[in-house]
């Protein structure tokens, strides 16, 4: 009887793990629908929304798990416009800045680990998101302004919003490369 009951529950817990290894899990479908949103309504993204964004960003993997990001979440209309051009009231831009000096780390990309995260979670609650790179350089200009931590710079900024429903996705999302044209295999 123990031997019977020890095959179901094996056999239970491997279908388990394939069935969570289809395209059918929540998270992959997140990963292969996710695009960068350009519209957005002004709708505004709640409180709660954007502390489980953040949630999601602190639990970012960071090398010797230093954790060398701050996040600046940025609500107000006239600050944004100042980080990028095109804002929408009701959307939020979070700027995620890394630790300018620490030997031996990776602040940068831990920072671009910590935005994926968030990036993927704010699509995972059914918003848009859309990640910029280019602001840094004026952001990092005016510490001041957009409260940048002494010792921090900014390295990117991710902006979340809730998506214009009217432009379809298909046509809005940028192509993909095909496979063949970046995975190399080597057996």
């Amino acid at each position: 009887m123990k031997i019977k009951f020890s095959l179901v529950v094996i056999l239970f817990l491997a279908t388990s793990r394939l069935i969570g290894q289809t395209t059918d899990n929540c998270v992959t479908q997140v990963l292969l629908t996710g695009y960068s949103e350009k519209a957005y309504t002004s709708v505004p993204v709640t409180d709660q929304q954007i502390d489980l964004i953040l949630k999601c960003g602190i639990r970012a993997p960071s090398a010797r798990n230093n954790q060398p990001w701050r996040f600046t979440v940025i609500k107000d209309e006239a600050t944004m416009k100042e980080a990028i051009d095109n804002t929408v009231p009701g959307n939020v831009l979070i700027i995620v800045s890394g630790i300018e000096s620490q030997s031996g780390t990776t602040p940068d990309f831990d920072c671009g680990l910590a935005t994926g995260n968030m990036f993927t979670a704010a699509h995972g609650l059914g918003l848009g998101a859309r990640i910029y790179g280019s602001p840094a350089g004026k952001i990092n200009s005016s510490k001041e302004l957009f409260q940048i931590p002494p010792g921090y710079k900014a390295v990117v900024v991710l902006r979340i919003g809730n998506v214009d429903k009217s432009v379809d996705a298909v046509s809005g999302a940028t192509p993909r490369k095909n496979p063949e044209e970046i995975i190399n295999y080597k057996n």
